[in-house]
């Protein structure tokens, strides 16, 4: 029997009956692009883009790689939540303190060193605490002793101490600083009532700055397509929760010192 020569070409192509053929459409999935089977040496691979089964995007890549499915599950939705929600309440926590300390520097009817942790002095152009320069004692209920490391800075420390509006009156002998704390006035206690509601809304609005980053932490995760637009709602939903909380303790806080002003 006589044999014909076959091109290189030919004998690597295969049988064009296999070559390649449709996929057949199945209910319920639509491809977004051809969808082609090709077959060799009894070895098929699929080759698709993107396809939507029930509105549920699957990414299937190169044939030599598996398909992958990505959502986020119940435990990794957790554990961001309990990262980003345990971040802000330590958070709160300091704005809580803060808070608290500066309700200290409010006077009351008794003299308190902390009464001037809010002062701060220029001490050689550069704003430092009056606690790092001096030392504050109490020798009596109605008055403060400040005595400063350096001498020379009695006549700015005796300004800047009137300059802030305490209700007390400094005087200076030339070696320390007395701070003499009057009875407290029924307008000064109004006064003082104000500046306690300001500072209590500073706190407020750390808390409420604090639960923004912690709602633009669940943005950028949904962004990054780890979250869904559902899940941040609700922990959003939990954060503010969270948050509610802590403006309550600021309430609270509030409403004491303000029962302390109103009963000395």
């Amino acid at each position: 029997m006589p044999l014909h020569a076959v091109s290189p070409a030919a004998a690597a192509a295969p049988p064009r009956a296999l070559s390649s053929a449709r996929v057949p459409q199945r209910p319920g999935c639509v491809p977004e692009r051809q969808t082609i089977l090709s077959s060799s040496t009894n070895f098929m691979s699929l080759h698709a883009g993107l396809v939507r089964f029930f509105s549920t995007p699957l990414v299937y890549q190169n044939s030599d790689k598996r398909a992958v499915l990505r959502h986020a599950t119940i435990e990794e939705i957790e554990a961001e939540k309990s990262v980003i929600e345990d971040q802000a309440r330590e958070r709160m926590e300091k704005a809580i303190e803060t808070v608290q300390n500066n309700f200290n520097t409010v006077r009351t009817g008794r003299a308190n060193p902390a009464m001037l942790d809010r002062i701060e002095v220029e001490y050689y152009g550069t704003p430092v605490n009056l606690k790092s320069i001096a030392q504050i004692n109490t020798p009596d209920a109605t008055s403060l002793l400040i005595q400063p490391y350096d001498k020379s800075s009695l006549k700015l420390i005796e300004k800047t101490i009137v300059a802030a509006n305490l209700g007390v009156t400094p005087s200076n002998d030339g070696e320390v600083i007395r701070v003499t704390v009057p009875p407290l006035t029924s307008d000064r206690r109004k006064e003082l009532a104000k500046t306690v509601a300001k500072l209590a809304e500073e706190g407020k609005v750390a808390i409420r700055n604090i639960r923004r980053d912690a709602i633009k932490s669940y943005d950028k995760l949904e962004k990054e397509k780890k979250l869904s637009e559902d899940n941040v709602k609700d922990l959003s939903a939990d954060l503010q929760k969270v948050t509610d909380e802590y403006m309550k303790k600021i309430e609270a806080i509030q409403k004491q010192k303000e029962q302390e002003l109103m009963n000395i």
